[in-house]
């Protein structure tokens, strides 16, 4: 059977985290764990799948935790936040081209000499063209997560399924770091992570998830050939449904 025929998505927004871009605790971005993501990510848009990936810049800094413990105000170190997903982005970008993947690289701020501003009709073509686009730069408004972003860029996109890339399996009812009887959740509802308290993302970006009735998954994209799994529909890590 073709690849394209078991893809069970044609639209995909992918969100990675900016730790997907190093070691856990590590600085900046590792040439091993970038190739890792790169290498995902081109056998996914080989598959045919229309693939926006939202990329977090936590790798260098995190805004709300920089202008708690510095004398950095929070819009501004939400800022410098966002000029980090752009490292991340233009990074992922270039390995993946390196690769055969066509790809573009938009920011929602203005950074015109390095990739183009985000446009969602341009979006939208630039997915329907087999190139990925990588969205960089959050909601390019301080005071919300790169979460919130990848909520709002699935809207926008109509996105058939928002992919939540992290560094552990999926959603557990506790911590599986702590707790080694913590139990792995393959399928919940929206409902049920409310209920539970389960952690999963920012609360604006969940609630919009919910509102919109976007199917989630959350998986652990540090395996490789993960995102592929996920997007052939197989039972690899958490699937919130509405």
């Amino acid at each position: 059977m073709p690849e394209t025929e078991r893809a069970v998505y044609k639209r995909v927004l992918l969100k990675i985290s900016g730790e997907g871009f190093g070691h856990e605790g590590g600085f900046g971005i590792e040439a091993e764990q970038l190739e890792n993501i790169a290498r995902q990510c081109v056998d996914v848009a080989k598959m045919g799948v229309q693939l926006a990936i939202v990329v977090g810049g936590g790798n260098f800094i995190r805004g709300a935790t920089f202008s708690e413990t510095g004398h950095i105000p929070r819009a501004t170190a939400d800022y410098m936040g966002m000029l980090a997903t752009v490292l991340n982005a233009m990074a992922l970008q270039e390995t993946m081209e390196k690769l055969g993947q066509p790809t573009r690289v938009q920011s929602a701020i203005g950074i015109y000499s390095v990739c183009e501003p985000f446009i969602r009709r341009r979006a939208a073509r630039h997915l329907e063209k087999g190139r990925v686009v990588i969205l960089a730069a959050g909601t390019g408004n301080p005071f919300f997560t790169t979460d919130t972003c990848a909520a709002l860029r699935a809207t926008e996109l109509s996105a058939d399924v928002l992919l939540k890339a992290t560094k552990v399996d999926g959603i557990y009812n506790a911590d599986p770091k702590k707790d080694k009887n913590a139990v792995l959740y393959h399928t919940v509802t929206y409902e049920q992570v409310i209920r539970e308290e389960l952690k999963v993302m920012d609360l604006t970006a969940f609630a919009m998830c919910k509102q919109q009735k976007i199917p989630l998954v959350v998986f652990n994209m540090k395996t490789p050939g993960n995102i592929a799994r996920v997007v052939r529909g197989e039972d690899v890590g958490t699937k919130i449904t509405p």
